[in-house]
C-alpha cells in the first residue's frame, strides 16, 4: 500500500514536472516580455489596434481605450498611456481605419474620432445598432475590417440555460459598410468572441464548447454558411437574411455533427477542431502568420485560449474544396487569460489579456505581454498533411532516419463529439488507428505514414515518440490533432472502414469509484440526514458558499444547483489536497470528460458528476474526521477560483 502511494505521487510529480519542463523549453525560443501597466489602470483588455504611427491602442471591458506610446519598449522601460476615450458599454474589440479607432459596443459598431488632434476622443458616430434585452451574455465583437474597407462584427448568443438568440440576429456574423449598410452574413454561432483571416483572406471563426459545441473549433464561413448551432436561424425569415434552414428542423440530439451535416448546402463542419483541456478551453484569438519571421509557420494561423493562458498554432489545407488541418501547442505561460492578440511593426506578437472572473491558468487579472520570435526554430511538426494512404509529416529539421521510420514511434487515435442540444460533449467513438508504415523521404524533413482506421467527421490524435534529429534535438512538441472532412481523391477507404465497427461510444461522466459519488440515500442510513448543504454558483467562477461546517461522523446531504452557464461539478478532496486535484483534473487530457474531470485518486473522498447548467444532483456521505477538507470544481482551470473549505469538527 505505501509503495503504490509513493508511485502515485512520484507520477504526479513527473506530470507537473514535465508541464514545467515543456515552459521552460518553449521560452528557449518564444520570448515573453511584459509591457508595464500604472497601478491605476486596470487594463482589462478587450481589444488592441496599432495606430499609424505605430502606438497600441487597447480598449478594456471597462469602457475604455488607451493609447500606448513606444509600447516595444525602445525609448523607455515605461511606456506612456494616455485615456483616449471612455465610457462605452464593454468594447470587446478594437480597430484602426484612416486616423479613427473602431469598437464594438454591446448594442452598437462605434467609430471614434479626434477631431482637434488633442489626443482625446471628441466625436462618437454609430455606425450601426442592434437591439439587446439586456441579457449579460450578450456580448458583441468586431470590427473585423476587411481589405475592401468593410467590417464583419459578431454577436453573442443570450443565455437562458441555453443559448437563445432573444433579439435580432444574436448569433450572427454581420457585414457593415463604412456608411452603415448591413448585410446579415452567416449564422450557427453560440459565443464567437474570435475570428480572423488567414493568409488567402478567408473568414474564420473560433467557438468554445458549450450548447451544441462539443468542443472548441475554427470555422471557414462564406457569406450564407451555417456554423453549426441553431438558435440564430430564428431569423432566416427576415428580409436579407442569405440562409434558409429552419430551427425546427434540430432534434435536441442528432449524433455526430459531420454527419447531419451531409447534403444540407452552406452547413460548415469545423475546420479544426481543438479537444477540450487537452488543447485549451476557450479559444480567443486569430491571427494569421503573415511574416517572414514566423520562419517555418509563415502562412499558418495562431489561436490563442482564454482559459489556459496559451497560444496554439493551426496548419491549413483544402482537399476537395474543404478546409481541414491540425493544431499544435505552440506557447504556454502567459500571465492572464489570452483575449487579443495583434502583430506589431517589428513582427513582434502583442498579447492582451484577462481573467474576468472566468479563470485563467495565468494567475494574474490582466496583463499586457510581448511574443517575440526567434532566428532558429526548434524541431517541430511544421505540417501535417493527409495524403491517399495516411498522412505526410513535415518537419522543420531533417530527423533522425532510423528513429523516424519506426512506426512504434507513432501513436494513432480517432475520436469525436455528440452533436446535442447538452452543455459540451464526452469524447465519444475513440478507437486506434494503426500505423503500419513510416517512410522517410527526401532529406530527411518529411515522413510519410500509412494509417488505417482513419474516419471523415473525426478528430485524428498523433503522439510521437523518440523523433529526433540527427544530433539529438527532440521535437518541442510531439503531438497533433488532425480534423478529416474530407479524404484526397484515389483514397482506398476499404482500410479505414474498421474503425467504424470497433469503435465504442464512451460514457461515464462522474468518476470511476461510485462509492464516492453516492445519489440515493444509503440505505443502512436509519434516519434522515442529519446535516442538508444546499450549495449553488454565483458569477465569476464561484461557489455561493466558500465555508460549509458539518460535524464528524453526521450524516450529509449536499444538493448542489448549477445555476451557471457552465459546467461545473462538486469535489470534495482531502486535507491540503485541493489543488493537486484541480491540477490531476488538468492533466487527464482526452479520458477527462468522460470521467467528468475527476481524477482517480485517493485524495478524492466524495463529489457530485460533471453537471449541466441549470441542473442540480444530491450526493450523500458521513462526514470524515476532524479538519480542513478543501472542495473545488474540478474541471479544468476552475479549481483556481471555484473552492472553499468543509470544516469538519
Amino acid at each position: 500500500m505505501v509503495r503504490c502511494v509513493i508511485m502515485i505521487l512520484l507520477l504526479i510529480r513527473a506530470v507537473n514536472s514535465f508541464a514545467q519542463h515543456i515552459i521552460e523549453n518553449e521560452s528557449k525560443y518564444y520570448k515573453i516580455n511584459t509591457v508595464p501597466v500604472p497601478d491605476s489602470i486596470m487594463l482589462e483588455v478587450g481589444g488592441l489596434a496599432f495606430t499609424d504611427d505605430d502606438k497600441l491602442g487597447v480598449a478594456t471591458r471597462r469602457g475604455e481605450i488607451w493609447v500606448i506610446d513606444d509600447p516595444y519598449q525602445k525609448k523607455s522601460q515605461k511606456p506612456r498611456y494616455s485615456l483616449f476615450a471612455n465610457g462605452l458599454h464593454e468594447p470587446l474589440w478594437l480597430a484602426y481605419k484612416k486616423g479613427a479607432f473602431y469598437t464594438t459596443q454591446r448594442s452598437e459598431l462605434t467609430k471614434m474620432s479626434d477631431s482637434n488632434g488633442d489626443g482625446v476622443a471628441d466625436l462618437f458616430q454609430t455606425i450601426y445598432s442592434w437591439p439587446i434585452s439586456g441579457n449579460y451574455h450578450e456580448y458583441s465583437y468586431g470590427p473585423l475590417i476587411l481589405p475592401n474597407g468593410e467590417m464583419l462584427v459578431t454577436l453573442n448568443l443570450s443565455w437562458v440555460g441555453r443559448g437563445e438568440s432573444l433579439t435580432k440576429w444574436r448569433g450572427w456574423m454581420l457585414k457593415i459598410t463604412e456608411d452603415g449598410k448591413m448585410t446579415p452574413f452567416a449564422t450557427g454561432m453560440r459565443s464567437p468572441a474570435a475570428f480572423g483571416l488567414n493568409a488567402s483572406g478567408d473568414v474564420f471563426v473560433a467557438e468554445n464548447q458549450g450548447d451544441w459545441i462539443g468542443s472548441g473549433r475554427i470555422t471557414h464561413l462564406n457569406a450564407g454558411d451555417f456554423a453549426g448551432h441553431p438558435a440564430g436561424l430564428k431569423w432566416t425569415a427576415e428580409p436579407g437574411s442569405p440562409i434558409d434552414l429552419k430551427r425546427s428542423s434540430f432534434a435536441d440530439s442528432i449524433g455526430i455533427m459531420y454527419d447531419y451535416a451531409q447534403g444540407k448546402s452552406h452547413f460548415k463542419v469545423p475546420a479544426i477542431w481543438f479537444p477540450h483541456t487537452v488543447m485549451g478551453i476557450s479559444t480567443s484569438a486569430i491571427v494569421s502568420m503573415d511574416s517572414d519571421e514566423a520562419g517555418p509557420f509563415k502562412g499558418q494561423l495562431l489561436v490563442g485560449d482564454q482559459g489556459h493562458s496559451k497560444i496554439m498554432r493551426a496548419f491549413l489545407e483544402k482537399v476537395n474544396g474543404q478546409y481541414q488541418g491540425a493544431c499544435f501547442p505552440f506557447r504556454e505561460g502567459f500571465a492572464s487569460g489570452i483575449l487579443r492578440m495583434a502583430w506589431g511593426s517589428d513582427h513582434s506578437l502583442f498579447v492582451g489579456m484577462t481573467s474576468r472572473g472566468w479563470a485563467s491558468t495565468g494567475k494574474d487579472l490582466f496583463g499586457l505581454q510581448r511574443m517575440t520570435f526567434p532566428k532558429q526554430f526548434p524541431l517541430e511538426i511544421k505540417a501535417m498533411r493527409i495524403t491517399t494512404t495516411g498522412f505526410e509529416l513535415e518537419f522543420t529539421k531533417p530527423v533522425n532516419k532510423t528513429i523516424a521510420s519506426a512506426t512504434e514511434n507513432y501513436k494513432m487515435t480517432g475520436f469525436t463529439y455528440s452533436y446535442r442540444k447538452k452543455y459540451g460533449s464526452p469524447v465519444i467513438n475513440s478507437g486506434d488507428c494503426n500505423v503500419s508504415k513510416a517512410e522517410i523521404l527526401a532529406d530527411g524533413t518529411k515522413v510519410k505514414l500509412t494509417v488505417n482506421g482513419l474516419r471523415a467527421g473525426y478528430i485524428h490524435e498523433l503522439k510521437i515518440a523518440n523523433v529526433a534529429t540527427q544530433d539529438g534535438e527532440k521535437l518541442l512538441h510531439p503531438e497533433a490533432y488532425y480534423t478529416i472532412n474530407a479524404f484526397p481523391p484515389g483514397t482506398d477507404h476499404t482500410h479505414h472502414d474498421m474503425a467504424h465497427t470497433q469503435a465504442a461510444t464512451a460514457t461515464g461522466g462522474c468518476g470511476n469509484d461510485p462509492s464516492k459519488s453516492v445519489h440515493e440515500q444509503p440505505a443502512d442510513w436509519k434516519t434522515e440526514a442529519g446535516v442538508t448543504i444546499i450549495m449553488g454558483t454565483k458569477p465569476g467562477l464561484k461557489f455561493d458558499k466558500e465555508i460549509l461546517e458539518v460535524k464528524a461522523g453526521s450524516k450529509v446531504k449536499l444538493v448542489f444547483n448549477n445555476n451557471d452557464d457552465m459546467l461545473h461539478n462538486l469535489v470534495i478532496t482531502a486535507p491540503g489536497k485541493g489543488e493537486e486535484v484541480g491540477q490531476n483534473a488538468m492533466d487527464m487530457g482526452l479520458n477527462g470528460t468522460n470521467a467528468g474531470y475527476i481524477p482517480d485518486s485517493k485524495s478524492v473522498l466524495f463529489h457530485t458528476c460533471l453537471i449541466q447548467p441549470e441542473t442540480s444532483q444530491t450526493i450523500y456521505f458521513t462526514a470524515p474526521k476532524a479538519g480542513d477538507y478543501p472542495f473545488i470544481c474540478s474541471f479544468p482551470g476552475h479549481s483556481f477560483v471555484m473552492k472553499g473549505i468543509m470544516k469538519v469538527r
